[in-house]
């Protein structure tokens, strides 16, 4: 009798440490992505080398075009050169700012859509103003009804096609939207560290996109099919991340926000816009290459976006378009001292070091270093 309890109880303690065992793996091989993924070594290399990327010929750019594009060569046309010289000209010929232009000439545009965009040409039609502009994502279709405004994005590489500022013919005509402009590349500033310019490839082309084509939102929630394409996000479901909030609406839309410690570490490092209601700029921004789940797990007071760091998960816009002006690090361990973390932050022009302490529930953030180029 005491031997059969014996035996039993031996083989109850064998099953509760092979359940132990069992959960320590099991932890240990779920949390270990998230380490990969999130951490690095105080000593790993933070910089890679920079690898120039070869510019798209004439060719390549046409082949890979978006096939809701239509690109008509022009006899006549406004070259690249002489659009970017003269559109920042007024009509004494004095060079003009462009803040000034913006001012003068869409000020309509620049209150409904609290400058968040660079406008190019407008038009009316009926009830309805139809205008270019770009921002940091790329180039958009804009438009104001009836003091409503809405913005479509073209999924067009700024890093591929230039659109004139100076725009001769009607943007809409027989249902296309269309616009003259050139193919161009992307060059390196002799000089200039971390600023670019362009050069015209090819000039004299007309683009068209249908306008049915270009307002599609299949799952109307505010923006349109090509954007959230280009970006990732599911144009068929309002709400991609599933957390409950329209994608319009989501200043985190890619991924559900979680309240945890290093997705609080990664929020202290996001730009601070002081006053500014980033919530009703649904047209911003701010765009991250990582494949961090605390970065991702961020309750942001701005609109972000997150792309793969493996290009081969990356849609085909952000593979071929530069729209990160930003980064933020992985977590650095410090070996001799395991409360304190290590990060930076780099954009065009510096780099700012940070050492992060977690204590009493709180992140103390300090700036151990910076410099400037």
């Amino acid at each position: 009798m005491y031997l059969g309890a014996f035996f039993a109880f031996l083989c109850q303690t064998c099953i509760m440490r092979i359940l132990y065992f069992a959960g320590l793996y099991l932890f240990f091989s779920c949390s270990s992505p998230i380490e990969k993924k999130c951490f690095m070594n105080r000593d790993d290399q933070i910089f890679g080398d920079y690898k120039k990327q070869k510019p798209f010929t004439v060719e390549q750019i046409l082949d890979e075009k978006p096939g809701y594009l239509e690109i008509e060569n022009l006899k006549k046309y406004r070259n690249f050169k002489k659009d970017s010289v003269e559109a920042h000209f007024s009509d004494s010929k004095e060079p003009e700012n462009i803040g000034a232009r913006q001012d003068r000439e869409f000020k309509m545009l620049q209150d409904q859509f609290s400058d968040q965009f660079l406008f190019y040409s407008q038009q009316m039609i009926g009830n309805i103003l139809y205008a270019l502009g770009r921002n940091r994502l790329g180039f958009w279709l804009l438009t104001i009804e009836n003091d409503k405004p809405a913005a479509y994005f073209l999924g067009l590489s700024f890093s591929h096609y230039y659109i004139n500022q100076v725009q001769k013919s009607p943007l809409i005509k027989d249902g296309f939207l269309q616009f003259e402009g050139s193919l161009v590349k992307i060059i390196k500033v002799a000089g200039l560290p971390g600023y670019d310019d362009y050069s015209a490839v090819e000039d004299g082309k007309r683009f068209k996109i249908s306008v049915k084509e270009l307002i599609k939102d299949s799952d109307s929630d505010g923006y349109n099919d090509i954007f959230e394409k280009s970006f990732g996000l599911n144009p068929d479901n309002k709400d991609t991340d599933g957390d409950g909030i329209n994608d319009f609406e989501d200043m985190n839309p890619m991924f559900k926000s979680e309240k945890n410690k290093f997705s609080q570490l990664y929020e202290l490092l996001l730009p601070n816009y002081g006053t500014v209601n980033m919530e009703k700029l649904n047209y911003t921004f701010q765009v991250y290459q990582t494949d961090c789940d605390y970065f991702h797990q961020i309750n942001p007071e701005l609109r972000v976006l997150f792309i793969p760091e493996n290009k081969t998960k990356q849609t085909y816009y952000t593979r071929i378009t530069d729209v990160t002006d930003e980064i933020i690090s992985k977590i650095q361990r410090d070996d001799k001292n395991p409360v304190l973390f290590y990060m930076y932050k780099a954009g065009n022009g510096f780099t700012t070091d940070y050492s992060a302490e977690y204590e009493n529930g709180k992140w103390i953030l300090q700036t151990i270093g910076s410099t400037v180029s």
